[in-house]
């Protein structure tokens, strides 16, 4: 990437505020860049927390100064303050979208996963289930406890292949959760168009497609994911 203005809503998550800050810092302060400095803060607001304060105010740059933030000028040279910048966290997996769920490692999607009131897999909603399912492989085997641990069973063998795993207690019964992350340039089963453009702007939905919106949501919410996710064969061969 050479310029801010090559930041979009798909590659944004993939810096963070160090690298931002070089990036910025090296802009050419040229009149295309100047103009656009609207449009660049709109796009870093999908990824990082954006506040524009008043740096000669003491506390106000005090507030800033604490290390979590990183201080921009403003490409403008003619506006007065600076910008602070702090990257989002993803706390919840109702925080990932089909932008940053690529920036995160299975590691960190079962953490996420764990905390969804230890419900498993079945506990997060459809929606979430396609946004997880377009950058991770995911599979589910659900054994007595006592099984799940057995040598050369699912569990080693998930392993072995690159896959991290969770596992989430049902009674006497485990609930194993494998996560792998997917090839990028790997053809994805379905792929929802972005809530955001390439320049950080909302899509609106035009009032004569009401009917037609409307038609797609019922659909979606009837939705039922394909039937793969749990690995029977294998629960059946253990047992």
């Amino acid at each position: 990437m050479e310029s801010v203005l090559d930041l979009n809503s798909s590659n944004i998550w993939g810096l963070d505020a160090i690298e931002l800050a070089e990036l910025w810092n090296n802009e050419k302060k040229d009149e295309d860049t100047i103009t656009s400095e609207d449009k660049i803060l709109n796009v870093l607001r999908l990824a990082f927390e954006v506040t524009q304060f008043d740096s000669e105010n003491e506390r106000e740059l005090a507030k800033y100064k604490t290390g979590s933030y990183v201080i921009l000028s403003h490409l403008d040279e003619n506006k007065k303050g600076a910008i602070a910048i702090r990257k989002k966290e993803i706390k919840r997996i109702t925080d990932l979208s089909y932008e940053n769920v690529k920036y995160i490692s299975a590691k960190t999607l079962l953490e996420l996963i764990e905390r969804n009131f230890g419900g498993g897999w079945d506990s997060i909603s459809l929606a979430i289930k396609d946004i997880i399912e377009s950058a991770f492989d995911i599979s589910t085997t659900t054994l007595p406890a006592s099984r799940l641990h057995i040598k050369g069973g699912t569990l080693e063998r998930k392993v072995a292949d690159g896959y991290e795993y969770l596992e989430v207690p049902k009674g006497t019964w485990v609930e194993a959760i494998f996560a792998k992350k997917k090839d990028l340039q790997e053809k994805l089963r379905f792929i929802q168009e972005p809530e955001y453009d390439e320049d950080g702007n909302r899509r609106l939905d035009n009032d004569d497609n009401d009917d037609d919106n409307n038609d797609e949501e019922s659909f979606y919410e009837s939705y039922t994911p394909e039937a793969d996710v749990k690995d029977v064969d294998e629960m059946s061969d253990e047992l």
